[in-house]
């Protein structure tokens, strides 16, 4: 399907207007012609084109018999899909982002282009949370091909250095919790070379404050790129590379906009962080007790010895590689495990605080007496259930035993709803987990060792 959109056999959409009609090659049906013109510069078609080919492949799943579905479905999804998409949803697709590029110019060139700008840079992060930053991807090819050049993706390269920046200020911030530090110092290191996702996921968000210095920051920097008409060729590596992007003439003034989403996250972070920050987040527990004896963290000492951790619900084993979710498989938000749900209690694995609970009710953080901090997702995508068929029994701050109820959900109405049931486990803050070779587990059993 892909391959039919963007193959360099094709002609490009940018070039049919120079080309003369009987020049356009042609897909010969027999009964009907269809041009053979290509979208290498396009995602929306693609996307629009995907639309079509799901719901004809969930047509022909329906109705096809199991024992040739194999092959019917897909002929008669994937050849429709095709035509349609060169026919009718490619051309709208194009259409469509011409028309979105055509207005991100007008903004980014405008004489509220500073609006735009600041607006852009400050909501390009909370953007990538939700996953529409991968439009922005169509947007600056689209730019890159019909103006010869990109204003919105060095603000988008920026974006990344500030989350960077406000890890790198956590890391200072840290620098005597070595749990932190796993976490903090590759997250950092990542981020600065464009990938955001351990940074944002594994720190900045845990801690809000450094979320919105970034934010802070990016938007300034965003506000002088576009002022000073900061060009990129076209997308590329964002973080620190990202000048690789640029056009060698504005190397010197991207460079002075690196300096702002470097030093405003940075500052900013730390000065509320040493407001914010518990001692608990600043230390690690063993060195906290050795240079404060007379201090208490929480109302009490932490707890010596390992974490005494046990299974929070009932049901089928699963390694984390295997959630369909890549944020929780691949491991951006930390180590741990998964269970498919086969009762509907889910309680406590340690003793310590909740932390955090959210008006959906399908998911809990949790911060052990031992420190670590553990967050249960209950289900796939249960969030869009808006809290409907999850009856909560705690509340943030709510002090929690091993096996205390935190929440039943019903099973029949989430899966009803087309949700699956299986629940990660991750410890965000950072420790590595040895699953123990268990295929179902019954709730406050042991199922992990953690290797710290």
């Amino acid at each position: 399907m892909g391959i039919t959109l963007v193959s360099p056999q094709l002609l490009n959409a940018y070039a049919v207007a120079g080309t003369a009609p009987a020049d356009i090659p042609v897909w010969d049906f027999g009964s009907f012609k269809i041009q053979m013109i290509g979208y290498q510069a396009q995602v929306i078609p693609a996307i629009l084109a995907g639309f079509v080919l799901v719901y004809l492949e969930k047509f022909f799943s329906k109705v096809s018999p199991s024992y040739i579905s194999m092959i019917v479905v897909p002929f008669f999804s994937l050849v429709p899909a095709v035509i349609i998409a060169h026919t009718v949803v490619g051309p709208i697709g194009w259409k469509i982002g011409d028309w979105i590029s055509q207005g991100v110019w007008a903004g980014l060139t405008s004489n509220f282009k500073w609006i735009f700008a600041l607006f852009f840079g400050f909501i390009y992060a909370p953007l990538v949370i939700t996953g529409l930053h991968h439009m922005t991807n169509a947007i600056d090819v689209q730019l890159a091909n019909t103006f010869g050049g990109t204003l919105l993706w060095p603000m988008i390269a920026l974006s990344n250095i500030a989350q960077g920046s406000a890890v790198l200020a956590m890391i200072y911030l840290q620098r005597k919790n070595e749990k932190s530090k796993e976490v903090n110092i590759p997250s950092c290191i990542s981020c600065y070379l464009g990938v955001t996702e351990p940074a944002m996921f594994g720190v900045n968000l845990k801690h809000s404050f450094p979320f919105f210095s970034a934010m802070a920051g990016s938007a300034l920097a965003a506000l002088f790129s576009v002022s000073t008409g900061v060009m990129a060729s076209s997308i590329g590596v964002g973080g620190l590379p990202g000048i690789l992007s640029i056009k060698p003439g504005f190397w010197l003034k991207f460079g002075i906009a690196m300096a702002m989403p470097i030093v405003v996250p940075f500052v900013l972070t730390v000065m509320f962080g040493k407001k914010r920050l518990a001692p608990e987040d600043l230390y690690r527990k063993d060195i906290y007790r050795e240079e404060n004896p007379e201090n208490e963290i929480d109302g009490e000492l932490a707890v010596e010895g390992g974490l005494d951790f046990v299974a929070p619900m009932t049901g089928r084993v699963l390694d984390l590689s295997d959630v369909e979710d890549k944020v929780f498989s691949d491991r951006l938000m930390g180590d741990g495990f998964a269970i498919e749900l086969t009762e509907s209690d889910v309680v406590s694995p340690v003793d310590g605080i909740v932390a955090m609970t959210y008006p959906s009710k399908h998911a809990f953080g949790l911060r052990a007496d031992s420190g670590e901090e553990i967050l249960i997702h209950i289900g796939m995508d249960t969030v869009e259930l808006d809290g409907k068929g999850f009856e909560s029994f705690v509340e943030a701050n709510q002090r929690v035993k091993k096996g205390d109820l935190l929440c039943k959900v019903d099973l029949d109405y989430v899966k009803n709803q087309g949700k699956s049931l299986v629940s990660p486990v991750i410890f965000t803050s950072g420790e590595k987990v040895k699953l123990l070779n268990k295929e179902t587990v019954k709730e406050n059993e042991k199922i992990i060792e953690v290797e710290g």
